[in-house]
């Protein structure tokens, strides 16, 4: 990588957005923050704490660039009952030891949105009412959110330290930001991982790890792929050269909250592939 001075960056690439596209902006922006901190407040203060601890943080992630979408998708589905937690972790714990003992013996997860329902009558443990009903894109919608959470929250810090060192490759910014959101976005996937697998499994934290690489780099990598040809159409086609949009700018971050969009419909098929294999284990 190529480190240029901020300056050269606000004299040659720096361009104002339209004012009608900074204005949306600011609005779409501000309800994505009223949305995810609505989660927060709730999970942190109204006792809604997620049976799977990591998910305390998804759901909110979410929201950053879904919006009332991923706040529709919490409050209806993803909303822990307070006075049923233990319960729930029980029963999520013994499903995913009976997912475990039957991808190891080779046995594959069809069936859709039976499958998980099927596991817990198996480990004697009963499901959630809601989850009884609960359809099957919703289970992976949000197992989805959880693959795109540590992919948001790794693109989001390395945009941000691409800008503020002027780092680029071959005087290309763009490349610059393809490497350093892929390796932050793949870090903080497999954290995101490595805390739904270890305590569902009961691995350590090498064997963690590697289960947590394994199911995380291939929904990871068609994520970035969406989200990557979003800020190829943003750099080439909508802020060509020698002006871009920067972190710097309102109209910048909802046009990669778009590109987030993308990327998490991109992963859909890649996690129903893992889910499937008994690579990962439904949320």
């Amino acid at each position: 990588m190529h480190r240029v001075t901020v300056g050269t960056w606000e004299r040659t690439d720096q361009i104002m957005a339209p004012a009608w596209l900074t204005v949306v902006a600011w609005l779409y922006l501000s309800v994505c923050f009223c949305c995810a901190g609505i989660i927060a407040y709730d999970i942190a203060f109204n006792h809604r704490r997620q049976p799977m601890g990591v998910m305390n943080f998804v759901f909110p992630i979410t929201a950053l660039y879904f919006g009332p979408f991923a706040l529709a998708l919490y409050w209806r589905w993803g909303r822990a009952d307070a006075r049923t937690m233990a319960s729930i972790s029980m029963s999520r714990a013994a499903v995913s030891q009976v997912a475990v003992a039957s991808a190891g013996g080779g046995m594959k997860m069809h069936g859709g949105q039976n499958a998980y329902h099927e596991m817990a009558g198996a480990a004697g443990q009963p499901a959630r009412p809601d989850e009884r009903t609960r359809p099957w894109w919703v289970t992976m919608a949000i197992e989805v959110s959880h693959c795109g959470s540590g992919c948001t929250l790794g693109d989001v810090i390395s945009e941000f330290a691409i800008f503020w060192l002027g780092l680029t490759i071959a005087g290309v910014t763009l490349g610059a930001e393809y490497v350093g959101d892929y390796i932050f976005a793949l870090a903080f996937g497999i954290i995101f991982q490595y805390f739904a697998i270890a305590p569902m499994r009961g691995l350590g934290l090498k064997d963690g790890l590697i289960a947590a690489a394994k199911a995380d780099f291939i929904s990871l990598t068609a994520f970035e792929v969406g989200l990557f040809g979003w800020m190829a159409i943003m750099a080439f086609v909508l802020f060509p050269a020698p002006h871009h949009l920067m972190p710097s700018s309102a109209a910048y971050w909802l046009l990669m909250q778009i590109g987030m969009i993308i990327g998490y419909f991109s992963s859909w098929p890649a996690n129903v592939w893992l889910v499937n294999r008994g690579i990962k284990v439904p949320m």
